[in-house]
Protein backbone atom coordinates (compact mmCIF):
# COMPACT_ATOMS: atom_id res chain seq x y z
CA UNK A 1 0.00 0.00 0.00
CA UNK A 2 1.68 3.17 -1.14
CA UNK A 3 -0.10 5.56 0.98
CA UNK A 4 1.38 3.16 4.11
CA UNK A 5 4.64 3.24 3.02
CA UNK A 6 4.32 7.32 2.50
CA UNK A 7 3.20 7.20 6.09
CA UNK A 8 6.38 5.08 7.50
CA UNK A 9 8.62 7.20 5.63
CA UNK A 10 7.02 10.38 7.47
CA UNK A 11 8.25 9.23 10.60
CA UNK A 12 11.52 9.45 10.06
CA UNK A 13 12.23 12.74 10.37
CA UNK A 14 10.66 12.15 13.70
CA UNK A 15 13.22 8.96 14.68
CA UNK A 16 16.02 11.28 13.49
CA UNK A 17 14.91 13.74 16.32
CA UNK A 18 14.57 11.11 18.90
CA UNK A 19 17.98 10.02 17.77
CA UNK A 20 19.60 13.27 18.30
CA UNK A 21 17.53 14.29 21.58
CA UNK A 22 18.95 11.13 23.28
CA UNK A 23 22.44 11.91 21.99
CA UNK A 24 22.28 15.45 23.43
CA UNK A 25 20.95 14.35 26.79
CA UNK A 26 23.51 11.27 27.25
CA UNK A 27 26.65 13.15 26.47
CA UNK A 28 25.32 15.87 29.18
CA UNK A 29 24.82 13.02 31.87
CA UNK A 30 28.36 11.69 30.69
CA UNK A 31 29.87 14.94 31.19
CA UNK A 32 28.23 15.84 34.94
CA UNK A 33 28.90 12.22 35.57
CA UNK A 34 31.66 10.15 33.99
CA UNK A 35 30.35 6.90 35.84
CA UNK A 36 27.47 6.70 33.05
CA UNK A 37 30.03 6.76 29.94
CA UNK A 38 29.58 2.60 29.93
CA UNK A 39 25.82 2.66 30.10
CA UNK A 40 25.09 5.58 28.27
CA UNK A 41 27.12 4.87 25.48
CA UNK A 42 25.24 1.43 24.99
CA UNK A 43 22.25 3.16 24.65
CA UNK A 44 23.52 5.77 22.17
CA UNK A 45 24.31 2.73 19.96
CA UNK A 46 20.79 1.16 20.89
CA UNK A 47 19.29 4.71 19.83
CA UNK A 48 21.65 4.49 16.65
CA UNK A 49 20.43 1.55 15.53
CA UNK A 50 17.20 2.69 15.82
CA UNK A 51 17.86 5.36 13.59
CA UNK A 52 19.55 3.04 11.08
CA UNK A 53 16.08 0.76 11.21
CA UNK A 54 13.83 3.56 10.54
CA UNK A 55 16.26 4.67 7.53
CA UNK A 56 15.78 1.02 6.32
CA UNK A 57 12.46 1.53 6.39
CA UNK A 58 12.13 4.27 4.22
CA UNK A 59 14.08 2.14 1.70
CA UNK A 60 11.88 -0.46 1.92
CA UNK A 61 8.46 2.22 1.71
CA UNK A 62 10.60 3.58 -1.58
CA UNK A 63 10.48 -0.37 -3.06
CA UNK A 64 7.01 -0.58 -2.10
CA UNK A 65 5.76 2.42 -4.05
CA UNK A 66 8.09 1.37 -7.29
CA UNK A 67 6.42 -1.79 -7.02
CA UNK A 68 2.95 -0.52 -7.25
CA UNK A 69 3.50 2.16 -9.05
CA UNK A 70 6.26 1.65 -10.95
CA UNK A 71 7.78 5.06 -10.26
CA UNK A 72 11.34 5.47 -8.43
CA UNK A 73 10.73 8.58 -5.54
CA UNK A 74 13.31 9.09 -3.43
CA UNK A 75 11.36 10.58 -0.17
CA UNK A 76 13.56 10.81 2.43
Amino acid sequence: DPEKARAAVARDDEVDALDEQVYRELITYMMQDPRTIFRATRLLWISHNLERIADRVTNIAERVIFMVTGELQELN
